[in-house]
């Protein structure tokens, strides 16, 4: 899909995946940036990096559509999660209502996608949420931390089937593993508290296998990896972080690489 220089919008969530893809559609080019905030998830600090920006509580679609409308926007990217418990403190407007009465399933997949067709109902369309950051999805291999030996790529290929049968399923994307025991399942809690739980089961040596879902969508929810779940993973004894190669972005490159190194932490990609 083409992408149009001339205005880009983001929706954005928390974390650094924000500015990560402002400074990459500023050096491809793109002329007006303009993001859609949600209060107590984005940082504010991404203000001052954008062209035009309007706050809203989550579930105010029909005034972020509105902005948008306003600003000339005709593309626009999903960029940095929502916090699940911001998700069960949902203030849904008028539109919003109308959209979820329809679904018969609320999770990741049907509610995001949902808000793509809404947008695109106002004739905005919903890019993959990789666009500018192709050069982020590592290839099959090591990628950053100390090598690894052949037992721990035993645990990862084990916890990389695990964790796509969870993700099909619709359970989670996340798996911790250690000497092929399933120690955690990441839920509802989100991928650090996955993460933190099965390290302590794991009282050091697990591995975090993160992957994309089947039939993955790469408009909203892709796999990410940064510079908090290499703090996370180290500090619950988690040694090995497996992803899937070429479906997962690996943000805050620099500071990975040195957290790896300094926490003796590994990644690795399989395709």
């Amino acid at each position: 899909m083409t992408v149009n220089l001339d205005c880009v919008a983001l929706i954005a969530g928390n974390g650094i995946y924000p500015e990560t893809f402002v400074h990459a559609a500023r050096k491809a080019g793109v002329k007006k940036l303009v993001a859609a905030a949600f209060t107590n998830e984005t940082k504010p600090e991404l203000a001052g990096i954008v062209d035009a920006i309007e706050w809203f509580r989550v579930g105010q679609l029909g005034k972020m559509i509105s902005f948008f409308k306003k600003q000339g926007v005709k593309q626009t990217v999903m960029v940095g999660q929502i916090a699940p418990k911001n998700l069960f403190d949902l203030r849904p407007d008028l539109r919003t209502l109308i959209m979820m009465a329809k679904l018969k399933q609320r999770n990741a997949e049907t509610l995001f996608g949902a808000i793509g067709n809404e947008l695109a109902k106002d004739g905005i369309t919903l890019l993959p949420a990789t666009t500018f950051l192709e050069d982020l999805m590592p290839g099959a291999g090591h990628v950053a931390g100390p090598q690894i030996k052949k037992r721990r790529q035993e645990d990862a290929e084990y916890g990389f089937k695990i964790a796509k049968e969870s993700s099909r399923l619709d359970i989670g994307q996340t798996v911790v593993v250690k000497n092929g025991t399933v120690l955690a399942v990441e839920a509802f809690e989100g991928t650090n508290e996955a993460v933190k739980r099965g390290g302590t089961l794991g009282r050091g040596g697990a591995t975090m296998v993160k992957v994309s879902k089947p039939r993955h969508d790469m408009r909203f929810d892709v796999p990410v990896v940064g510079p908090e779940t290499v703090q996370t993973a180290a500090a619950a004894g988690v040694d090995l972080i497996a992803v899937e190669a070429s479906k997962t972005l690996i943000l805050g490159k620099e500071e990975v690489f040195r957290l790896c190194q300094e926490g003796k932490v590994s990644i690795i990609a399989l395709a």
